[in-house]
C-alpha cells in the first residue's frame, strides 16, 4: 500500500515537472550543451564556457525585468535603448574624472527615471505599453548619442580598472556578471513568490479588471514594474561598458528582441499572469547556447534569428496547446 502510494506520488511529481514549459526549455538547453560537447572540440573548453556564462548574464539580466513586465500584461521595447542610455552615462561621467560611485548610481537613476517616464505614461496617460515604449526606445537612444556627441568613449578615469573588471572581470573563475545575475534572480523570485508586489504584478497580468476590483494599485504597480524593468537593463549597461572597454551609441541596438525571446521561451505568458525568475534565466542560456554553436559549427550567424524566432513560435504553440488540454 505505501509503495502504491509513494509511486503515485511519484507520478503526480513527475506530471507536474513536464507540465512546466521551463523544464522543457532547459532540458533542451543541456542536451544542447551535452550535443556541443561532442561534435566540437571547443565547446567545453574553459575559455569558451567562460564566454558563454557571460554573455548569457546580460541578456538574462534584462530578462528577469521583462518577465515582471510581461507578467504584468505589458512589454518593454525601450530596454536595449535604455541600456545605452545607462551605458553612456557611467562613461561620460567616470572619463570626466568622477568616480565609479558617483558614475555607477547615477546611470542606475537615469534608467530608473526612464522607467518611470514609461510607467507614468501606461499607468495615467493610459497610453499603450507598445507605443510608449518604443517611442522611448527612440527617445533614450537619441539621448544618449546627444550626451556622448556619438563618439566611442573608453577612457573612465581615476577608476577605469575598477569598471573594466567589474564587467569583464572573475570572482572565483566565475564572471562578474554571471555572479550578478545570480543574485538578481534569487531576488526576483523572491520578490515574484513571496511578497506582496510579486502576487499583486501576476494578478494585474490575470485580470487587471478584477485586480482594481480586490483593492490593488494598478497604477502604482505598472510603475513600479516598467520602473524595475529599467533597472535591470541599467544594471546590464554598467557591467557590458566594464566588459567591452568602451561603448558607443550603437550598444544594446536590437537586444530587446533577444530579452523578449529569453522571457517569452522561458515561459512568460504574452497575455500576462505567468512567469518566473529562472524561466527567464533559462530562456537567455538557450539564446546564447543557439548563438554559440552557429559559430562553433561554422553556421553563418545570420540564421541565428531564424533559430531564436522558431523557439518563440514553439514556446507560444507549446503554451497554446498546454491550456487548451487544461481546459478540457
Amino acid at each position: 500500500m505505501a509503495a502504491a502510494i509513494d509511486r503515485s506520488e511519484h507520478r503526480g511529481l513527475v506530471s507536474r515537472l513536464t507540465s512546466y514549459q521551463t523544464f522543457w526549455v532547459f532540458l533542451a538547453a543541456i542536451l544542447a550543451c551535452l550535443a556541443l560537447a561532442l561534435l566540437t572540440d571547443t565547446f567545453a573548453t574553459e575559455r569558451n564556457l567562460f564566454n558563454v556564462s557571460r554573455n548569457f548574464a546580460f541578456v538574462g539580466i534584462i530578462a528577469l525585468g521583462m518577465t515582471a513586465v510581461i507578467a504584468s500584461g505589458g512589454i518593454d521595447l525601450s530596454v536595449g535603448s535604455t541600456v545605452v542610455l545607462s551605458a553612456m552615462t557611467v562613461a561620460v561621467l567616470m572619463s570626466g574624472g568622477f568616480p565609479a560611485w558617483i558614475g555607477i548610481p547615477a546611470a542606475l537613476l537615469v534608467a530608473a527615471l526612464v522607467g518611470l517616464v514609461n510607467g507614468l505614461l501606461i499607468a495615467y496617460a493610459r497610453m499603450p505599453p507598445f507605443v510608449v515604449t518604443l517611442g522611448m526606445l527612440s527617445v533614450a537612444r537619441s539621448l544618449a548619442m546627444v550626451l556622448s556627441n556619438n563618439k566611442m568613449i573608453y577612457e573612465f578615469g581615476p577608476d577605469h580598472g575598477f569598471l573594466l573588471a567589474l564587467g569583464g572581470g572573475s570572482t572565483l573563475g566565475l564572471p562578474n556578471p554571471l555572479i550578478v545575475l545570480a543574485v538578481l534572480a534569487l531576488l526576483t523570485g523572491f520578490l515574484f513568490k513571496w511578497t506582496r508586489w510579486g502576487q499583486h504584478l501576476f494578478a494585474l497580468g490575470g485580470n487587471e479588471q478584477a485586480a482594481k476590483l480586490t483593492g490593488i494599485a494598478v497604477g502604482r504597480l505598472k510603475v513600479s514594474v516598467y520602473v524595475f524593468s529599467a533597472l535591470m537593463a541599467g544594471v546590464t549597461g554598467v557591467l557590458e561598458v566594464g566588459w567591452l572597454g568602451g561603448v558607443t551609441t550603437n550598444l544594446g541596438q536590437a537586444m530587446e528582441l533577444s530579452v523578449i525571446a529569453a522571457a517569452v521561451i522561458g515561459g512568460a505568458n504574452l497575455a500576462g499572469g505567468v512567469g518566473t525568475a529562472f524561466g527567464a534565466v533559462v530562456g537567455a542560456l538557450l539564446i546564447e547556447v543557439i548563438r554559440n554553436s552557429l559559430i562553433l559549427l561554422g553556421i553563418s550567424t545570420f540564421w541565428q534569428g531564424a533559430f531564436v524566432g522558431s523557439f518563440i513560435v514553439i514556446a507560444v504553440a507549446f503554451d497554446r496547446f498546454r491550456n487548451f488540454r487544461s481546459s478540457e
